[in-house]
């Protein structure tokens, strides 16, 4: 059978979230897709994009780009924030499906639009979670599901913790942290949060605006603490630090052991099996995960975010002709972006709070 043949397009804004982690340079590596025009209102960063990505047409406008060329998925790559949910929702209602740059959004309340039109339309929308999609986080996933970990009791989770710690970390990056506790332990059910600056509990006048079209955030240290069903909890915290994020992952305890799991398309992950937790009470040793199993030599090379990127397409390409959801879909980005919110939610409220959030607004904007 002769595989399905797409129009692809690229949405990017020079100078102002650019292309994202290559959500344009990965079509090149799709054999099935024609890359009909890119968007970019930067002249110089529009023709520098048209010639990385061999693009048929340019656009200044990516309104007129999708009038015109009609493409049937499109990236939408840019970084910031601000014209995530005008871009995305301008794409699905011209029916054309969504590689989108992580964070989803900036509130809730446009991310359910997102949601809306993608169930409106019949859309399907992937997030660019590229860690979900590692084979290494399968075989995790398959060590719980068979018991060797035992009985998931916590996860620990932390951000990048460089000059954006805080606020901007969790908004950043943690988006990656919850994504992946949520597909290890389901939905959080509660959140309870403390955030801090400069020492003393932050207050409305320590709010700041951050780059990349955030918005609102607050706190240069933040502690977040979720519950999710059967009486598994999950921890987040981030602080201002400058220097490497050496501590940006997740860590996993189950009643067996302990797995530690990085970020990215190939990310580090160990298991040790010492039901005690204290690594020196037994011989026993860290053993890497591969995505042929523990301790077995990865048969893959690792290639970064693009071999992330790579394995998002083929799974939205796929989701389309089988009509299924993607393994990272607009419902999941929500859910990240909601237990992000929820860490300002519980500081405003001063107290845990239940998800999903009734609040639908930035939390930040009402902070008394």
């Amino acid at each position: 059978m002769t595989p399905r043949h797409y129009r692809v397009a690229i949405i990017g804004r020079t100078g102002k979230g650019n292309y994202g982690h290559g959500l344009d340079v990965v079509w090149n590596q799709i054999e099935n897709v024609e890359v009909v025009a890119v968007a970019d209102p930067d002249e110089k960063g529009r023709a520098a994009a048209a010639a990385r990505i061999k693009a048929k047409a340019a656009y200044a406008d990516y309104r007129e780009m999708l009038d015109k060329e009609r493409p049937e998925i499109v990236s939408v790559a840019d970084r910031w924030l601000d014209q995530h949910r005008d871009m995305a929702l301008a794409c699905v209602r011209h029916g054309a499906h969504v590689f989108l740059e992580k964070p989803m959004a900036r509130t809730l309340r446009e991310a359910d639009e997102m949601v809306a039109a993608c169930e409106q339309h019949h859309v399907k929308l992937a997030i660019a979670h590229q860690t979900r999609h590692s084979p290494r986080v399968k075989v995790i996933r398959d060590l719980i599901a068979s018991g060797r970990l035992g009985g998931l009791v916590e996860m620990r989770g932390r951000g990048k913790e460089d000059p954006r710690g805080g606020g901007e970390d969790l908004m950043v990056l943690g988006t990656h942290i919850f994504d992946l506790m949520r597909l290890f332990a389901g939905d959080a059910r509660w959140c309870f949060a403390d955030l801090r600056h400069a020492g003393h509990p932050a207050t409305k006048n320590d709010v700041r605006q951050a780059g990349e079209g955030i918005g609102p955030i607050l706190g240069d240290r933040i502690h977040a603490t979720y519950g999710f069903d059967n009486g598994v909890v999950g921890t987040f915290g981030t602080k201002v630090k400058n220097g490497p994020g050496e501590r940006f992952g997740l860590s996993i305890y189950g009643t067996k052991g302990v797995i530690q799991l990085g970020t990215g398309s190939l990310p580090f992950a160990y298991i040790i099996e010492e039901p005690t937790w204290f690594f020196g009470q037994s011989k026993a040793k860290w053993q890497p995960i591969t995505s042929a199993g523990v301790g077995a030599p990865e048969p893959l090379k690792d290639g970064g975010l693009g071999l992330g990127n790579i394995w998002i397409v083929r799974d939205l390409i796929d989701a389309i002709e089988k009509d299924r959801q993607p393994l990272g879909s607009v419902y999941d980005g929500r859910a990240a972006l909601e237990m992000i919110l929820a860490v300002y939610e519980s500081h405003r409220v001063r107290g845990p709070v239940a998800l999903p959030l009734k609040n639908r607004e930035h939390p930040l904007r009402s902070l008394e």
